[in-house]
């Protein structure tokens, strides 16, 4: 039995025309710049949550308001805004997480005057007791701004089925991401990126069934011996096609990982308390952990790597270091002391949106399989 990935792939390769077909509906669509915005509220006021993560482009119009040395998710976004891609939507929601998010608020407002811009100021300091009030107050004025974009008022009702949606969600893809460990030959790293990508610019239940569906086929199938090494991926980003092939080539399979755009999205439930449906998300957000983009957390980020290679029997760990991005060049020094401790193989990777030859990429992931099968 041959897995079917092409409706994914189709999402991924071709997300303007979810975004035409939303709004040929009559459906209001909200861009989620990333990592972390409160989706299930958008979801609630009746409009469509639409993944922001940049794209692989050569940055033009941008340059003006950025300068090289800055993430490359931020300069690609506003360059896909500039050329008319995020046409459509009806307002951009960007969070200060890390000083090129700030700087991209400010940066929005004069290039892409048209659309409007949602800022979230999430605490710093996640452990203090402010941090709950702080970020409370900054939700409701959220909910205030798309209650105006939308013309509906969210109602409790609304916003409890919207977060009984993500986290049905989350507990399908954390099934799907569990598989991947148990069909390294059936499940290619392109392929498992197409599963998770496709989701940002998806109907939740649609994205959803289609996963689910995916699931049941996959278990109807015998795993293969897969003859290649098994490995756990961390960082920011990691949807490069090219990148995704050059593991597959290589026998490399992403049995977990620790991605701000895969894994971390879906690994924290929204807690339910009857009575203050507000408070549930902002206690998911208070409870995410092991991020560079975060303070604090139950468990560090380094030792919830550890933890990962362990549970999934993972050779090595892959850190797909984005280039220009302080919180991970800050994370690595202790990632890296933390996996030689545990005398881990890992191997670092710099990548870039606007990288159009991973020549040396596939030199090192080569010399990594190589190594850890001698």
């Amino acid at each position: 039995m041959e897995l079917d990935f092409l409706q994914f792939r189709d999402a991924v390769l071709y997300p303007k025309r979810r975004l035409e077909a939303y709004v040929a509906l009559g459906k209001k669509v909200i861009g989620c710049f990333p990592p972390y915005v409160p989706e299930s509220l958008i979801y609630a006021s009746g409009m469509v949550p639409f993944g922001m993560w940049g794209a692989e482009l050569e940055v033009a119009q941008a340059k003006k308001y950025f300068p090289a040395y800055i993430c490359g998710i931020m300069q690609t976004n506003i360059e896909l805004a500039m050329r008319g891609v995020y046409d459509g939507i009806s307002a951009a929601i960007i969070p200060t997480l890390c000083d090129s998010l700030k700087c991209a608020t400010q940066n929005w407002k004069y290039a892409v005057p048209d659309i409007e811009m949602i800022t979230v100021n999430y605490p710093q300091n996640r452990q203090s007791k402010g941090a709950f009030e702080f970020l409370y107050h900054q939700f409701q004025k959220i909910q205030e701004d798309l209650e105006r974009i939308s013309g509906n008022k969210i109602k409790e009702s609304n916003l409890k089925k919207s977060i009984d949606i993500y986290n049905t969600h989350y507990s399908v893809m954390r099934e799907f991401l569990d598989l991947c460990s148990f069909y390294p030959a059936e499940i290619s790293p392109e392929n498992r990126n197409y599963v998770i990508k496709s989701g940002y610019f998806m109907d939740k239940n649609e994205h959803t069934e289609m996963v689910r569906n995916l699931i049941k086929d996959i278990k109807h199938i015998e795993p293969k011996r897969f003859r290649g090494i098994r490995v756990i991926t961390t960082g920011i980003i990691a949807d490069s096609p090219d990148l995704m092939r050059i593991f597959e080539e290589n026998k490399v399979s992403v049995v977990m990982d620790d991605i701000a755009h895969e894994s971390r999205q879906f690994r924290t439930d929204i807690p339910y308390e009857p009575g203050d449906i507000m408070g549930c998300l902002v206690q998911q957000f208070l409870d995410l952990f092991a991020c560079s983009t975060l303070i604090g957390g139950k468990i560090s980020r380094e030792d919830h790597i550890v933890q990962l290679v362990e549970k999934y029997h993972a050779d090595g760990v892959i850190i797909i270091l984005t280039k220009f991005c302080d919180p991970e060049e800050y994370d690595y020094p202790v990632i890296k002391k933390k996996l030689e401790e545990h005398h881990i193989p890992m191997l670092t990777l710099e990548i870039d949106k606007q990288m159009s030859n991973y020549g040396q990429a596939a030199t090192a992931i080569q010399s990594f399989q190589e190594m850890i099968r001698l």
